[in-house]
């Protein structure tokens, strides 16, 4: 019986991958801009080719995911505050397989426990237009975004004189869930804490 790659092997095929296609070492030479083949021969087309490359390449990998039912959560740990939670994530390059989404589902608590002891007396926004814009919202708003999600995530950005904490709440696929072509069916808000008087930046 063949070998049957883990998570954290696909993550560094797919790594890899990436970096080769970035490089130029992997192209779809048969990608076209327009279609039409007098425009075509005037456009640029290799960063097309490189980010198809990798697309396919990706795709490729998620099919063997499910083939062989290799889930795509990996383990992190936030530490904010002195405080620290250990969570599941569906890694960004992979899928969530049903075994994967229930993990997550399960997890939704612990992690909104912990933004809300963490993220008390910050101010709170709602991100949208693709985070180009926020709306200043309260804690009783996010709990009711929390009622109709299924999962969460966070993440965090911080120096010595800056905070910001990012909650997704989400709702269908994970890797479907932070692009608008996974609506209605997948989809995301986003949550940012930041100290009073502080704005947005992730």
């Amino acid at each position: 019986m063949s070998k049957v790659y883990t998570t954290e092997e696909l993550i560094q095929i797919l790594a890899d991958e990436r970096q080769a296609c970035l490089k130029g070492e992997r192209l779809k030479i048969e990608v076209t801009v327009s279609g039409n083949p007098l425009i075509d021969q005037f456009i640029r087309t290799d960063g097309l080719q490189k980010f198809t490359a990798y697309q396919d390449f990706k795709a490729a990998i998620h099919v063997y995911q499910q083939e062989n039912q290799v889930s795509g959560i990996v383990w992190r740990e936030m530490t904010v505050k002195g405080k620290s939670l250990r969570y599941p994530e569906v890694d960004t390059q992979l899928i969530a397989l049903t075994n994967d989404l229930e993990v997550i589902k399960s997890a939704k608590n612990s992690i909104l426990n912990f933004w809300y002891e963490v993220t008390a007396q910050m101010d709170l926004y709602l991100s949208f237009n693709n985070s180009k814009q926020y709306q200043k919202i309260t804690v009783p708003d996010v709990e009711r975004i929390a009622q109709i999600t299924e999962w969460a995530s966070f993440s965090k950005w911080e120096n010595a004189n800056f905070l910001e904490m990012i909650l997704q709440m989400g709702w269908g696929k994970p890797e479907e869930a932070s692009y608008k072509r996974g609506r209605p069916k997948s989809g995301s808000e986003f949550i940012h804490a930041v100290n009073p008087g502080n704005q947005p930046i992730g």
